[in-house]
């Protein structure tokens, strides 16, 4: 099955299918498990009998994508509930063992977070735990010690991406489906449940900010998403005015994000290079896109009387009525509060940390609260083994911004890598987004360049030249 998505040009047929996908999943978990389970089940003999590591990507990229579908759709114990982390975790260390590595950076990060295991200054962190909140990181490590430098092609990233996209148009479906008439929803300076399809607002906006992100590279690029431009342009409209109904702000700054750093690498190209490397010229489309944003958001910010404007403010029901200060703690929603809590952990706790999953019980002010922050995380729980995984992550970072490539693959590389970093700042290592952005953004993409022809020529004479003697 993973082998007829991947090459079929039919691209109306999968979106239509994955928006009906999406609206049974509404009504009953039953057709996402089954749909789940032939996926599997038809593609697992011909991802073991290839040769091709894309397939595998693809595989990865695609079922993993389904982690949020599911949650929404409450398919567990079906499709386990943190299926993202699961299933991860094994196609990574299958990836590793099938198809090899070129550097051991993802095995020490992997290492690293194994000491904090071994002790719990809470004494209250039960197996479960652990499991929550180690394999985001590992998964990460895995990610790295897999991905960093296997080779894509430009042809094979455009398939999948659109693959990726399709379980986010799933969950379009879903929660467009779930959500009541607009007559009846009530709003507030707060998350909006009843906007998110049953899921957690911050992580459905965080995908529905990923598909702003991935359709915007399309509609740019000229490349097909349903195979008709206005189509692809509603589908653009709609991943953000669904995102900022969930009144999430994280994931939709994400996407922007995202869109920011594709401009900032193809704009500030030199002429040069955007002859060389074909790059698109983006006035018309950009213009389009940059009006359709804005449009999206005065229609959100109409039905909700105004409220998401002071939502992306910063106002809370408290600030406005005068009862609270605002703060960068209020504008965060609590995270910089247990961020610092965290930080004063790892200040009495530098070597070894608290231990894995311990710093929600030991915080004073933010007790049994959640950590929303992952590197304040890895260092109150990790200590200074945290400290250096982090600093792992930074150096990969680094080695992407100094490579030599295309705009596009630069701008795309690095625009994967900083939505998977943002998004640890405001939704930690708990899906699968991080760990499979960052692990893509490591691998090198080969774009086409068109070369003048004098070099072509010049080429094509060294070559008779060399075999001359032979022939």
């Amino acid at each position: 099955m993973i082998k007829r998505i991947i090459l079929s040009h039919d691209h109306v047929f999968w979106t239509i299918l994955h928006v009906l996908l999406g609206i049974v999943s509404a009504l009953t978990p039953y057709g996402l498990i089954l749909w789940f389970y032939l996926v599997v089940g038809t593609s697992v003999y011909t991802i073991i009998r290839v040769k091709s590591i894309f397939p595998y990507i693809a595989f990865i990229t695609y079922l993993t994508s389904f982690e949020l579908l599911a949650r929404m759709s409450q398919t567990s114990p079906f499709i386990p509930y943190e299926l993202g982390k699961y299933l991860l975790f094994c196609m990574l260390v299958f990836g590793v063992i099938k198809y090899g590595y070129k550097n051991y950076l993802g095995l020490i990060m992997v290492l690293l977070l194994m000491p904090a295991i071994f002790f719990d200054l809470s004494g209250k962190v039960d197996r479960q735990a652990i499991v929550f909140n180690l394999l985001g990181p590992v998964n990460v490590g895995l990610a790295v010690w897999f991905f960093y430098g296997k080779n894509l092609t430009k042809a094979q990233l455009i398939k999948l991406l659109r693959i990726s996209l399709f379980p986010l148009i799933a969950v379009l479906s879903s929660t467009i489906f779930k959500t009541p008439s607009y007559d009846d929803l009530e709003f507030s300076l707060g998350a909006n449940f009843a906007t998110s399809g049953g899921g957690g607002s911050n992580q459905v906006s965080t995908l529905l900010g990923i598909g702003i992100f991935v359709s915007f590279l399309f509609l740019i690029n000229k490349w097909k998403i349903t195979g008709y431009r206005i189509a692809d342009f509603f589908l653009f409209f709609l991943f953000g005015f669904q995102g900022l109904l969930t009144f999430s702000r994280g994931g939709i700054i994400g996407g922007i994000l995202g869109i920011l750093i594709i401009l900032f690498y193809v704009l500030l190209s030199a002429e040069s290079e955007k002859r060389r490397y074909k790059l698109p010229k983006l006035g018309r489309i950009l213009v389009l896109s940059i009006i359709l944003l804005m449009l999206t958001f005065q229609v959100a910010d109409t039905l909700t009387g105004g409220l998401l404007g002071l939502r992306y403010l910063g106002e809370t029901e408290g600030t406005l009525a005068g009862t609270k200060e605002k703060s960068i703690d209020s504008i965060t929603t609590g995270r910089f509060n247990i961020s610092m809590e965290d930080l004063e952990l790892w200040e009495e706790n530098v070597l070894f940390g608290v231990g894995v999953g311990a710093s929600s019980f030991l915080r004073d002010g933010s007790q049994f609260y959640l950590t929303h922050v992952e590197l304040s995380r890895l260092l109150s729980e990790h200590g200074v083994f945290g400290f250096f995984y982090f600093l792992i992550l930074m150096f990969l970072m680094f080695r992407l911004f100094r490579s030599k490539k295309s705009p596009m693959e630069k701008g795309i590389l690095v625009a994967f890598f900083m939505i998977a970093i943002y998004t640890t700042f405001h939704a930690a290592m708990r899906t699968y987004l991080t760990p499979l952005f960052i692990g893509l953004s490591l691998m090198e993409i080969k774009f086409l360049v068109n070369r003048p022809r004098s070099i072509k020529k010049e080429v094509k004479i060294d070559i008779h030249q060399k075999f001359r003697p032979v022939l």
